[in-house]
């Protein structure tokens, strides 16, 4: 089929004519050959229908599917990574050693709005806990959390009375993941929505490719028990397109034995990765794994990092 439609190579750049009149008659001419180009396609395959040929399904270009090739790039099934991973700051998650136990905070003398959306975090993550900082340092909420054998910490900053900020850390030996929010939706804010219910949650992470999308998809995933509770339907998104990180969280509900639907529970919000550190959190001495440095970074709008 493909041979059948004439391929349309123009002579020569028609900007270059410098006579505006043959220039013009050129642009026609082209225009033209364009339209007579379009047609012989939509008959090609109208033919290749009509004599039971498989037609190709033409794959529109976009941001993601052409995307810059990264070194770091990974297969999850690789034995090399998996036996990394057996090894890494998740291991015990991972391994099912110790429960996932998380303490949710915010910045000091937060905003209701702020509050608003720590409370819907704690409905978001089972078994975790919401507390305010009352004055004391990131360090020592830290090292009170380990004490305490907490997991993880989930610290929530704001700015003009807003959240726009979220450090996850990973206890007791990190890393510590630094974000942007944006787009943030409150529970009670979302029309039509399902109710909550205690069911551990089934996760879901999609394309994250990378060393770092990894790693971040398993950070995230410490923070929610094991052995999802199917029965109870509920369902937590992360959903990684163009480094922009898309947080759902949603109800499956059943119309028939075919047919499936979700109904959003909340919140609703989108999260950029700022930077990661190896360990726990520690701006002066801590070893930083990766920094989002924009303009000497994103050269290209092809180029993701997870």
């Amino acid at each position: 089929m493909a041979d059948e439609i004439p391929k349309l190579i123009p002579a020569r750049n028609i900007s270059e004519i410098k006579n505006k009149q043959r220039r013009l008659e050129e642009y026609l001419k082209l225009k033209e050959e364009k339209l007579k180009l379009k047609k012989a396609k939509k008959k090609a395959i109208a033919r290749a229908i009509a004599a039971g040929k498989d037609v190709p399904k033409q794959i529109p270009r976009t941001l993601e599917n052409t995307r810059e090739p990264d070194e770091t790039m990974v297969d999850p099934e690789d034995q090399e990574i998996q036996a990394d991973q057996s090894f890494d700051e998740f291991s015990t998650y991972y391994n099912r050693e110790e429960p996932p136990k998380v303490v949710i905070t915010c910045s000091e003398n937060p905003h209701s709005w702020t509050i608003r959306f720590c409370r819907d975090l704690k409905l978001l993550i089972q078994d975790s806990i919401f507390v305010y900082r009352r004055h004391a340092s990131l360090k020592k909420l830290v090292e009170e959390a380990k004490r305490r054998e907490f997991t993880n910490v989930v610290v929530v900053t704001e700015d003009r009375r807003h959240p726009t900020g979220m450090v996850v850390i990973h206890l007791p030996e990190g890393p510590t993941a630094f974000f942007r929010i944006s787009s943030v939706k409150y529970c009670k804010d979302i029309k039509h929505r399902a109710e909550w219910s205690s069911h551990k949650p089934e996760i879901v992470m999609n394309n994250f490719r990378t060393r770092l999308g990894l790693s971040i998809g398993r950070l995230f995933t410490s923070l929610f028990q094991y052995n999802p509770e199917f029965h109870g339907r509920r369902v937590v998104t992360f959903h990684n397109q163009r480094d922009y990180i898309f947080v759902r969280h949603h109800r499956y509900e059943f119309k028939n034995e075919s047919k499936a639907a979700l109904q959003e529970i909340g919140p609703r919000f989108t999260l950029r990765l700022r930077s990661l550190q190896k360990n726990t959190f520690d701006t002066k001495f801590g070893e930083y794994e990766w920094i989002l440095k924009r303009h000497e970074m994103e050269t290209t709008r092809r180029r993701f990092f997870l």
